[in-house]
C-alpha cells in the first residue's frame, strides 16, 4: 500500500497528499520541499505518513526535507507579500480597474507571484498583469477566487462572537444548504443564517447529522403518542436535551426524555 503524508502550505488551507516513499520518519510539524503546479513550495506536514489502501490518482514525490536555509528562503518571500499587494493595489487604482485585490503569495523560489482577487464583471487584466511583472520583476498570475475564499484570506468575526470558522480552522469548504437550517429549526431568515460572505454559515453543518438523526428516530410534532403520564400530542422537540414536550388529553405540557415516548397509530391528534 501506498505510504502517504498530509502537507499543508499554507495556515488552515487545503492538506495536499504526497507520496510519502524515502521519508518514512516524517512527523507532524515538519518541513519538506515538494513539487507543484507552481514549482517548488516549501510546506508543513500536518498528517504524518501513514499506509493508504487506495489513493485517487498517482501522487507526486517529496523532494528532501527542508533545510533551515529553505525556511529562511520562504520566510523571506512571504514577508515581501504585503508590500507586492499594495504595489498592485496601486496600480489598479491607477488604471481604474474595478477589482478587488484580497492576497498576494509568492512561490518557494520567488520567480512566481499569484494575486488573487474577485471582480464583479469579467474584464481582462492581462494588460494589468504585463505591467505589475514589469514593476515587481517577476511573473504574475491573477487568480480569481469567490467571495467564501475572500473571507477566509481576510479574516474577521462571524455573528457567533467569534474568529470565522474558515479563517481559523477549516481546511475546506463543504456545501450547506437551506435543508440544513430547517433541519435545526432556525428561522429562514438571511440576515441570520448567512455569515460575512453573504453565503449560508459553515457551522449549519456542523450539528446537522446530529439533529437529522434524532429527528428520525422520534415521532414528528402533532404525532398521538403515548408516555407514562398517558397519551397524547407531540409539541416540540429539544434536539440538545433529547427530550420531547407533549400535550396530554387534560390539556396539560409535560417535557419527557425522547425514550419514554411511543407512537400510536392513527391520525394525528388535533
Amino acid at each position: 500500500m501506498p505510504l502517504v503524508v498530509g502537507i499543508q502550505f499554507r495556515e488552515n488551507c487545503k492538506i495536499y497528499s504526497f507520496d510519502a516513499t524515502g521519508f518514512e520518519d516524517l512527523t507532524r510539524g515538519d518541513y519538506v520541499v515538494v513539487e507543484t503546479a507552481r514549482g517548488l513550495e516549501v510546506g508543513k506536514v500536518v498528517v504524518p505518513p501513514r499506509e493508504m489502501a487506495s489513493v485517487e490518482t498517482p501522487l507526486k514525490g517529496i523532494v528532501r526535507k527542508a533545510t533551515p536555509w529553505d525556511l529562511v528562503r520562504m520566510d523571506f518571500y512571504r514577508h515581501k507579500e504585503a508590500e507586492a499587494l499594495a504595489k498592485a493595489r496601486q496600480l489598479a487604482r491607477e488604471m481604474g480597474l474595478s477589482i478587488k485585490l484580497v492576497r498576494a503569495e509568492y512561490n518557494f523560489e520567488g520567480t512566481k507571484l499569484t494575486i488573487f482577487f474577485t471582480s464583479e464583471g469579467r474584464a481582462e487584466f492581462k494588460e494589468f498583469a504585463s505591467l505589475l511583472e514589469e514593476e515587481l520583476g517577476v511573473k504574475v498570475e491573477l487568480s480569481s477566487i469567490g467571495v467564501r475564499d475572500e473571507a477566509k484570506f481576510i479574516g474577521g468575526i462571524g455573528p457567533c462572537g467569534r474568529l470565522l470558522c474558515c479563517a481559523s480552522f477549516l481546511t475546506e469548504f463543504g456545501s450547506v444548504s437551506i435543508k440544513m437550517a430547517k433541519v435545526q429549526d432556525l428561522p429562514i431568515n438571511p440576515a441570520a443564517i448567512s455569515g460575512l460572505c453573504n453565503r449560508l454559515l459553515c457551522c449549519l453543518r456542523y450539528e446537522f447529522e446530529t439533529y437529522k438523526d434524532f429527528k428520525e428516530r422520534l415521532p414528528k410534532v402533532g404525532q398521538k403518542i403515548k408516555t407514562p403520564k398517558g397519551e397524547g400530542k407531540l409539541v416540540a422537540i429539544n434536539v440538545v436535551k433529547e427530550t420531547v414536550t407533549v400535550r396530554l388529553e387534560d390539556e396539560t405540557t409535560v417535557e419527557l426524555p425522547a425514550e419514554q415516548v411511543e407512537i400510536l397509530k392513527g391520525p394525528p391528534a388535533p
